[in-house]
């Protein structure tokens, strides 16, 4: 599915004494198409972003628009893409609360998923949420939802509670509070940030990998060397498949974590 991506990265060493030139980090700056110079110039990335925003209203108006009492392939799916949301989120925040921040889950879930999925998809090769920017913005929603949690349900004691927790003598203060300080209002949203964008990075950067090699092996290579080919070739269509596993398991972390937290700022601790 990356090989247009590959074509592109073996292009430049297919002269006379082939070389061949793997993946590079500048494939997450491409060049702006629209807007050039501008607060909203657009690139590839960007325009791949849309592209999976506009499908997913498109999934969720059409899968939801017409919802019969016995449902059918389309419904059925949606529904239990949903109730795997629902249950998760109920189970952690409990159905009352739940009810409040399952829309805001739900959106993170299916956000997450359909722009990871892009990598995968021919022609795009690369997952909306392989730059910073979207990862970044995604941990910010999920961080001001569990601060605007805490500080609803506990006005008066959350933040000094997170701060100073209760039954630590007041000595220990000095250590604890700094580690408290950063353990949940830096690392958090750091953490969500960079675990969602390093796996994005790694699996295209290994996709690349797999079908730059295959290329070069069959169209570049001399003799029994193109053989190799087929060996990139089964590792680059095995990790297409386990990069589907990895960018549905990055949604459901990103959403689990984010209801977790907010489950934390809610406890009867604060």
């Amino acid at each position: 599915m990356s090989l247009t991506a590959a074509a592109n990265t073996v292009a430049a060493g297919s002269s006379k004494a082939a070389e061949f030139h793997g993946p590079s980090i500048n494939e997450f700056f491409p060049d702006p198409i629209f807007f050039a110079g501008t607060p909203i110039e657009m690139d590839r990335i960007v325009l791949i972003r849309l592209f999976a925003v506009a499908v997913l209203l498109v999934f969720a108006f059409v899968g939801t628009r017409a919802l019969k009492l016995v449902p059918n392939r389309g419904q059925a799916f949606i529904e239990y893409a949903f109730d795997v949301v629902r249950r998760n989120t109920f189970d952690n925040l409990g159905e009352k609360d739940g009810k409040r921040f399952l829309p805001l889950l739900a959106t993170i879930f299916f956000g997450v998923l359909f722009m990871n999925l892009t990598g995968l998809i021919p022609f795009m090769n690369i997952a909306g949420t392989s730059r910073i920017a979207m990862p970044m913005i995604l941990a910010i929603v999920a961080y001001v939802a569990f601060i605007y949690a805490g500080l609803r349900k506990h006005p008066g004691t959350f933040l000094r509670n997170a701060l100073f927790p209760p039954g630590v003598p007041w000595y220990l203060y000095i250590i604890v509070t700094p580690i408290e300080l950063v353990s949940t209002f830096v690392l958090r949203p750091v953490t969500l940030t960079l675990r969602l964008l390093m796996n994005m990075v790694v699996g295209h950067l290994l996709l690349v990998l797999f079908f730059s090699a295959t290329w070069f092996f069959f169209f570049d290579a001399e003799s029994l060397f193109k053989l190799f080919g087929v060996g990139t070739l089964a590792f680059g269509i095995a990790f297409s498949f386990f990069e589907i596993l990895v960018a549905l398991l990055q949604a459901y972390v990103f959403m689990l974590l984010t209801a977790v937290y907010i489950q934390l700022a809610l406890a009867d601790e604060h």
